[in-house]
Protein backbone atom coordinates (compact mmCIF):
# COMPACT_ATOMS: atom_id res chain seq x y z
CA UNK A 1 0.00 0.00 0.00
CA UNK A 2 1.41 3.81 -0.93
CA UNK A 3 1.99 5.95 1.95
CA UNK A 4 0.06 9.15 2.01
CA UNK A 5 2.38 12.48 1.38
CA UNK A 6 4.13 13.62 4.74
CA UNK A 7 4.65 17.38 5.74
CA UNK A 8 7.34 17.62 3.59
CA UNK A 9 5.68 16.46 0.42
CA UNK A 10 7.47 12.92 0.38
CA UNK A 11 6.03 9.68 0.07
CA UNK A 12 7.25 7.70 2.88
CA UNK A 13 9.01 8.17 6.06
CA UNK A 14 12.43 7.19 5.16
CA UNK A 15 12.88 9.79 2.56
CA UNK A 16 15.11 12.71 4.50
CA UNK A 17 13.13 15.56 5.11
CA UNK A 18 13.54 18.82 3.58
CA UNK A 19 15.34 21.31 5.66
CA UNK A 20 12.36 24.39 5.51
CA UNK A 21 10.95 24.17 9.38
CA UNK A 22 7.40 22.84 9.99
CA UNK A 23 5.28 24.40 12.05
CA UNK A 24 4.46 23.54 15.53
CA UNK A 25 0.71 21.98 15.15
CA UNK A 26 1.19 20.25 18.68
CA UNK A 27 -1.07 22.78 19.94
CA UNK A 28 -3.48 23.27 17.04
CA UNK A 29 -7.28 22.91 17.91
CA UNK A 30 -8.49 20.53 15.21
CA UNK A 31 -11.87 20.30 16.64
CA UNK A 32 -14.69 20.45 13.90
CA UNK A 33 -15.53 23.97 15.18
CA UNK A 34 -12.52 25.22 14.22
CA UNK A 35 -12.01 23.87 11.02
CA UNK A 36 -12.03 25.27 7.60
CA UNK A 37 -15.37 26.01 6.49
CA UNK A 38 -17.62 22.94 5.18
CA UNK A 39 -18.69 22.79 1.54
CA UNK A 40 -22.15 22.91 2.86
CA UNK A 41 -23.62 26.28 2.98
CA UNK A 42 -25.33 27.82 6.17
CA UNK A 43 -29.28 26.97 5.80
CA UNK A 44 -30.37 27.14 8.83
CA UNK A 45 -32.33 30.51 9.51
CA UNK A 46 -34.28 31.82 11.88
CA UNK A 47 -36.42 34.03 9.82
CA UNK A 48 -36.50 34.76 5.91
CA UNK A 49 -33.00 34.34 4.17
CA UNK A 50 -30.69 37.16 3.80
CA UNK A 51 -31.17 37.10 -0.07
CA UNK A 52 -34.67 37.38 0.27
CA UNK A 53 -34.41 40.30 2.50
CA UNK A 54 -32.39 42.21 -0.19
CA UNK A 55 -33.52 41.29 -3.05
CA UNK A 56 -37.18 40.84 -2.27
CA UNK A 57 -37.59 37.30 -4.47
CA UNK A 58 -40.66 36.37 -3.17
CA UNK A 59 -42.12 39.82 -3.97
CA UNK A 60 -40.93 40.28 -7.38
CA UNK A 61 -42.07 35.67 -8.64
CA UNK A 62 -45.64 36.21 -7.17
CA UNK A 63 -46.17 39.95 -8.88
CA UNK A 64 -47.76 38.33 -11.85
CA UNK A 65 -51.59 37.55 -12.30
CA UNK A 66 -52.67 36.76 -15.77
CA UNK A 67 -56.14 37.42 -16.79
CA UNK A 68 -56.41 34.82 -19.50
CA UNK A 69 -56.03 31.18 -19.58
CA UNK A 70 -53.58 31.54 -22.46
CA UNK A 71 -50.28 30.12 -21.31
CA UNK A 72 -48.40 32.56 -23.49
CA UNK A 73 -49.39 35.49 -21.77
CA UNK A 74 -47.36 35.04 -18.76
CA UNK A 75 -44.39 35.38 -20.76
CA UNK A 76 -46.11 38.45 -22.22
CA UNK A 77 -46.39 39.41 -18.56
CA UNK A 78 -42.83 39.20 -16.91
CA UNK A 79 -40.83 40.45 -20.05
CA UNK A 80 -42.86 43.25 -19.03
CA UNK A 81 -42.12 43.35 -16.19
CA UNK A 82 -38.41 42.58 -16.90
CA UNK A 83 -38.76 45.54 -19.14
CA UNK A 84 -39.60 47.84 -16.30
CA UNK A 85 -36.70 46.91 -13.88
CA UNK A 86 -34.28 47.84 -16.76
CA UNK A 87 -35.77 51.32 -17.35
CA UNK A 88 -35.45 51.60 -13.30
CA UNK A 89 -31.94 51.20 -13.57
CA UNK A 90 -31.00 52.92 -16.74
CA UNK A 91 -32.86 55.71 -15.60
CA UNK A 92 -30.77 55.50 -12.33
CA UNK A 93 -27.28 55.33 -14.54
CA UNK A 94 -28.69 58.74 -16.79
CA UNK A 95 -29.55 60.68 -13.81
CA UNK A 96 -25.99 59.62 -12.30
CA UNK A 97 -24.28 60.95 -15.55
CA UNK A 98 -26.28 63.98 -15.74
CA UNK A 99 -25.47 64.91 -11.75
CA UNK A 100 -22.00 64.14 -12.68
CA UNK A 101 -21.93 65.86 -16.06
CA UNK A 102 -23.55 69.10 -14.23
CA UNK A 103 -20.47 68.62 -11.45
CA UNK A 104 -18.17 68.60 -14.35
CA UNK A 105 -17.27 65.22 -13.70
CA UNK A 106 -17.15 63.70 -17.25
CA UNK A 107 -15.49 60.36 -16.46
CA UNK A 108 -17.82 59.19 -13.85
CA UNK A 109 -20.44 60.51 -16.83
CA UNK A 110 -19.07 58.33 -18.89
CA UNK A 111 -18.66 55.06 -16.59
CA UNK A 112 -22.46 55.46 -16.22
CA UNK A 113 -23.16 55.92 -19.74
CA UNK A 114 -20.92 53.02 -20.43
CA UNK A 115 -22.90 50.65 -17.52
CA UNK A 116 -26.49 51.81 -19.60
CA UNK A 117 -25.20 50.88 -22.89
CA UNK A 118 -24.84 47.35 -21.16
CA UNK A 119 -28.14 47.19 -19.44
CA UNK A 120 -29.41 48.95 -22.96
CA UNK A 121 -28.51 45.97 -24.52
CA UNK A 122 -30.28 43.27 -22.14
CA UNK A 123 -32.88 45.92 -21.63
CA UNK A 124 -33.49 44.95 -25.86
CA UNK A 125 -33.15 41.32 -25.44
CA UNK A 126 -36.22 41.48 -23.91
CA UNK A 127 -37.90 41.29 -27.24
CA UNK A 128 -36.74 38.36 -28.38
CA UNK A 129 -39.33 36.18 -26.46
CA UNK A 130 -42.14 38.38 -27.89
CA UNK A 131 -40.45 39.02 -30.91
CA UNK A 132 -42.23 35.53 -32.61
CA UNK A 133 -45.37 35.96 -31.99
CA UNK A 134 -47.65 35.43 -34.33
CA UNK A 135 -51.07 37.12 -34.67
CA UNK A 136 -53.04 34.30 -33.12
CA UNK A 137 -51.04 33.77 -30.42
CA UNK A 138 -50.95 37.21 -29.66
CA UNK A 139 -54.81 37.37 -29.98
CA UNK A 140 -55.10 34.64 -27.60
CA UNK A 141 -54.62 37.48 -24.37
CA UNK A 142 -54.72 40.72 -25.77
CA UNK A 143 -58.09 41.27 -24.20
CA UNK A 144 -56.43 41.13 -21.29
CA UNK A 145 -54.51 44.20 -21.71
CA UNK A 146 -57.60 46.09 -22.27
CA UNK A 147 -56.48 50.11 -23.00
CA UNK A 148 -52.66 49.02 -21.30
CA UNK A 149 -49.82 49.95 -23.32
CA UNK A 150 -46.15 50.45 -23.16
CA UNK A 151 -46.66 53.99 -23.88
CA UNK A 152 -48.42 54.64 -20.08
CA UNK A 153 -45.46 53.25 -18.75
CA UNK A 154 -44.33 56.21 -16.10
CA UNK A 155 -40.65 54.98 -15.77
CA UNK A 156 -40.51 54.63 -19.95
CA UNK A 157 -41.49 57.86 -19.97
CA UNK A 158 -38.77 59.13 -17.45
CA UNK A 159 -36.20 57.46 -20.09
CA UNK A 160 -37.87 59.59 -22.81
CA UNK A 161 -37.64 62.89 -20.93
CA UNK A 162 -33.77 61.62 -20.19
CA UNK A 163 -33.35 62.17 -23.71
CA UNK A 164 -34.83 65.16 -24.11
CA UNK A 165 -37.49 63.33 -25.47
CA UNK A 166 -40.74 65.97 -23.82
CA UNK A 167 -44.13 66.15 -24.14
CA UNK A 168 -46.16 67.82 -21.13
CA UNK A 169 -49.40 65.91 -22.61
CA UNK A 170 -47.44 62.45 -21.48
CA UNK A 171 -48.05 62.99 -18.25
CA UNK A 172 -52.00 63.23 -18.20
CA UNK A 173 -52.32 59.31 -18.38
CA UNK A 174 -50.86 59.19 -14.71
CA UNK A 175 -53.08 62.24 -13.49
CA UNK A 176 -54.81 59.36 -11.35
CA UNK A 177 -51.45 58.82 -9.97
CA UNK A 178 -50.06 61.67 -7.45
CA UNK A 179 -46.50 60.23 -6.62
CA UNK A 180 -45.91 59.22 -10.00
CA UNK A 181 -47.57 62.38 -11.56
CA UNK A 182 -45.27 64.66 -8.88
CA UNK A 183 -42.47 62.75 -10.37
CA UNK A 184 -42.67 62.75 -13.92
CA UNK A 185 -43.73 66.79 -13.86
CA UNK A 186 -40.22 67.71 -11.85
CA UNK A 187 -38.51 65.09 -14.51
CA UNK A 188 -40.42 67.50 -17.24
CA UNK A 189 -38.66 70.72 -15.66
CA UNK A 190 -35.23 69.17 -15.45
CA UNK A 191 -31.96 69.16 -17.65
CA UNK A 192 -32.54 66.15 -20.02
CA UNK A 193 -29.06 64.35 -20.19
CA UNK A 194 -28.50 66.00 -23.61
CA UNK A 195 -28.86 69.37 -22.07
CA UNK A 196 -26.65 68.41 -19.31
CA UNK A 197 -23.60 67.41 -22.43
CA UNK A 198 -24.31 70.94 -23.82
CA UNK A 199 -24.39 73.23 -20.84
CA UNK A 200 -20.98 71.39 -20.37
CA UNK A 201 -19.57 71.81 -23.49
CA UNK A 202 -20.53 75.78 -22.39
CA UNK A 203 -18.43 76.35 -19.64
CA UNK A 204 -15.70 74.90 -20.97
CA UNK A 205 -16.04 77.95 -23.92
CA UNK A 206 -17.72 76.11 -26.65
CA UNK A 207 -19.60 78.58 -28.86
CA UNK A 208 -22.98 76.80 -27.73
CA UNK A 209 -25.89 79.39 -28.52
CA UNK A 210 -27.55 80.85 -25.46
CA UNK A 211 -30.57 79.77 -26.89
CA UNK A 212 -29.93 76.32 -26.72
CA UNK A 213 -28.45 76.59 -22.86
CA UNK A 214 -31.61 78.62 -21.49
CA UNK A 215 -34.07 76.90 -23.59
CA UNK A 216 -37.36 75.87 -22.19
CA UNK A 217 -36.75 72.42 -20.23
CA UNK A 218 -40.15 71.02 -20.94
CA UNK A 219 -39.95 71.17 -24.40
CA UNK A 220 -38.91 68.35 -27.00
CA UNK A 221 -35.40 69.04 -27.93
CA UNK A 222 -35.02 70.22 -31.50
CA UNK A 223 -31.89 70.03 -33.56
CA UNK A 224 -29.45 73.18 -33.44
CA UNK A 225 -26.98 73.97 -36.88
CA UNK A 226 -24.74 75.39 -34.24
CA UNK A 227 -24.82 72.67 -31.94
CA UNK A 228 -23.86 70.54 -35.03
CA UNK A 229 -20.99 73.07 -35.57
CA UNK A 230 -20.01 72.58 -32.26
CA UNK A 231 -19.50 68.50 -32.54
CA UNK A 232 -18.36 68.65 -35.43
CA UNK A 233 -15.31 70.86 -34.24
CA UNK A 234 -14.96 68.75 -31.53
CA UNK A 235 -14.46 65.83 -33.59
CA UNK A 236 -12.04 67.38 -35.67
CA UNK A 237 -9.54 68.33 -33.56
CA UNK A 238 -8.67 65.09 -31.36
CA UNK A 239 -6.03 65.94 -29.40
CA UNK A 240 -7.68 69.15 -27.91
CA UNK A 241 -10.76 67.47 -27.11
CA UNK A 242 -9.81 63.89 -26.13
CA UNK A 243 -12.26 63.67 -22.84
CA UNK A 244 -15.17 65.36 -25.11
CA UNK A 245 -15.33 62.72 -28.16
CA UNK A 246 -15.36 59.68 -25.38
CA UNK A 247 -18.46 61.44 -23.90
CA UNK A 248 -19.87 62.04 -27.16
CA UNK A 249 -18.89 58.65 -28.51
CA UNK A 250 -20.74 57.19 -25.01
CA UNK A 251 -23.86 59.46 -25.99
CA UNK A 252 -23.89 57.93 -29.34
CA UNK A 253 -23.48 54.07 -28.25
CA UNK A 254 -26.57 55.11 -26.00
CA UNK A 255 -28.20 57.04 -28.45
CA UNK A 256 -27.40 53.69 -30.85
CA UNK A 257 -29.24 51.17 -28.80
CA UNK A 258 -32.20 53.75 -28.26
CA UNK A 259 -32.73 53.77 -32.01
CA UNK A 260 -32.65 49.17 -31.77
CA UNK A 261 -34.87 49.62 -29.17
CA UNK A 262 -37.44 51.62 -30.82
CA UNK A 263 -36.42 49.44 -34.22
CA UNK A 264 -37.16 46.16 -32.27
CA UNK A 265 -40.38 47.11 -31.07
CA UNK A 266 -41.60 48.15 -34.20
CA UNK A 267 -40.96 44.52 -35.84
CA UNK A 268 -41.94 42.74 -32.77
CA UNK A 269 -45.28 44.63 -32.83
CA UNK A 270 -45.41 44.26 -36.64
CA UNK A 271 -45.23 40.56 -36.16
CA UNK A 272 -47.73 39.81 -33.54
CA UNK A 273 -50.64 42.24 -34.68
CA UNK A 274 -49.60 43.92 -38.37
CA UNK A 275 -51.77 47.74 -39.40
CA UNK A 276 -54.37 47.04 -36.11
CA UNK A 277 -54.84 50.29 -33.26
CA UNK A 278 -52.91 49.65 -30.45
CA UNK A 279 -54.44 48.44 -27.29
CA UNK A 280 -53.85 51.74 -25.85
CA UNK A 281 -55.91 53.59 -28.90
CA UNK A 282 -52.14 54.97 -30.81
CA UNK A 283 -51.99 54.05 -34.53
CA UNK A 284 -49.63 50.82 -33.49
CA UNK A 285 -47.04 50.14 -36.25
CA UNK A 286 -47.71 53.45 -37.88
CA UNK A 287 -47.34 55.63 -34.52
CA UNK A 288 -43.73 52.91 -34.10
CA UNK A 289 -42.83 53.75 -37.39
CA UNK A 290 -42.58 57.40 -36.96
CA UNK A 291 -40.95 56.90 -33.50
CA UNK A 292 -38.15 54.43 -35.09
CA UNK A 293 -37.23 57.56 -37.89
CA UNK A 294 -36.15 59.67 -34.65
CA UNK A 295 -32.39 59.63 -33.43
CA UNK A 296 -31.72 61.06 -29.69
CA UNK A 297 -28.87 63.32 -29.65
CA UNK A 298 -29.55 64.10 -33.28
CA UNK A 299 -26.58 66.86 -33.58
CA UNK A 300 -23.91 64.08 -32.99
CA UNK A 301 -25.12 61.81 -35.86
CA UNK A 302 -25.30 64.59 -38.49
CA UNK A 303 -22.09 66.51 -37.48
CA UNK A 304 -20.11 63.20 -38.87
CA UNK A 305 -20.96 64.74 -42.14
CA UNK A 306 -19.07 67.70 -41.67
CA UNK A 307 -15.92 66.45 -40.32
Amino acid sequence: MSHAPDASGSAGSDTPHSDTPHPDTSHSDTSPSHSSPSDTPHLDFAGTTPYEDYVQADVLTHLQHPLSDDPGEMVFLVTTQVMELWFTVIVHEWETASRALREDRIQVAVDALKRSVRELEALNASWKPLGQLTPAQFNSYRSALGEGSGFQSAMYRRMEFLLGDKSASMLVPHRGAPRVHAELEKALHEPSLYDETLRLLARRGLPVPGAVVERDLSRKYEPSPEVEQVWAGIYADADQHTELIRLGEALTDVGELVWRWRNDHLVATRRAMGSKTGTGGSAGVAWLEKRATKNVFPELWTARSHV
